[in-house]
């Protein structure tokens, strides 16, 4: 896997997935749309460890900096 995802994308992607994580936590968001802000916190996750964003490659974009 070629790295596609640029050092300013995986500091935002960090940052939400943090987001995600502390209002799931806090209780502010609870359900269904509690386990999809999860589901999404995991993605993001996995791009910012990676560096790699499946999207990215079926859209061709390339932000490797």
């Amino acid at each position: 896997m070629d790295r596609n995802v640029g050092t300013i994308d995986r500091i935002v992607r960090l940052v939400i997935a943090i987001f995600f994580i502390a209002a799931n936590a806090a209780g502010c968001v609870t359900g269904l749309a509690g386990l999809v802000l999860a589901v999404l916190a995991g993605m993001l996750l996995s791009s910012v460890a990676s560096g790699h964003c499946p999207l990215y490659v079926r859209l061709g974009i390339k932000k490797s900096v």
